[in-house]
């Protein structure tokens, strides 16, 4: 079975490494340096366009969630309770939840914004935006989705769900940006990842209580709802 496994290993190391183009970060190179302006105009652009849109939230999720489905319902209707409340709606643009959540802002009537990242397979832009910024780095769209929220609501989803968890929770931990909540929608899918955070990372001093206690989960949107509204109208 061991030697299944390494040949399988080996196998799919070979087979992502045939579209060597898509891999950005290996390609840029000492004479590659006008990528830079590439990477600059993409930011630009995503701060002139943000900064008109004034509060706002980013929803998270994974791509593959379908129409009918639990969470896409559940992410649907939190678009709608923010366009109702006059919130910005942010995602990364794509199928499943982001399309979920745009759908139920658009829907509503409110700003409904996407961030699109060009990838090889998976995402497409979905329809249900007002406005739709399409990006070739992620790490573009990352400081996009962090910079202008108020508040982070996570759906159920994979890696790049995690990333964007982590990633602000380490930018709130480490200071480099002011702390906001951040709402994991979803008990039964995010309790095993929390009850190990809490044994292995809290209990051994790993992160701190203060740490641990910026995560908020829930299965009630009401509830995710009073959190955001309660947390702006701390603002000054």
């Amino acid at each position: 079975m061991a030697g299944i496994d390494e040949k399988r290993r080996k196998t799919n190391f070979k087979n992502r490494h045939t579209e060597e183009a898509q891999f950005l970060i290996d390609d840029l190179k000492v004479g590659d340096t006008w990528r830079i302006f590439k990477i600059m105009s993409e930011f630009v652009e995503g701060f002139e366009v943000l900064s008109q849109y004034g509060t706002a939230i980013s929803v998270f999720g994974s791509a593959k969630s379908k129409k009918g489905e639990k969470y896409y319902e559940m992410a649907m209707e939190l678009g709608t309770l923010m366009a109702k409340g006059n919130i910005t709606l942010l995602t990364g643009g794509g199928p499943g939840i982001m399309e979920a959540a745009n759908k139920g802002a658009f829907e509503a009537g409110g700003k409904s914004v996407g961030i699109n990242i060009e990838l090889p397979f998976e995402q497409k832009p979905n329809r249900y935006t007002t406005k739709l910024i399409s990006l070739r780095y992620f790490f573009v769209r990352k400081v996009m989705l962090i910079k202008y929220a108020k508040a982070f609501v996570i759906f159920p989803g994979g890696y790049g769900t995690m990333d964007e968890l982590f990633e602000a929770l380490t930018l709130i931990q480490t200071m480099k940006i002011r702390p906001f909540p951040i709402i994991m929608i979803g008990k039964d899918y995010w309790g095993g990842l929390l009850k190990w955070m809490e044994e292995r990372m809290r209990d051994q001093s790993l992160i701190r209580e203060d740490d641990y206690s910026l995560i908020t989960v829930t299965d009630s949107l009401p509830e995710a709802e009073k959190i955001i509204n309660d947390f702006l109208s701390d603002k000054p």
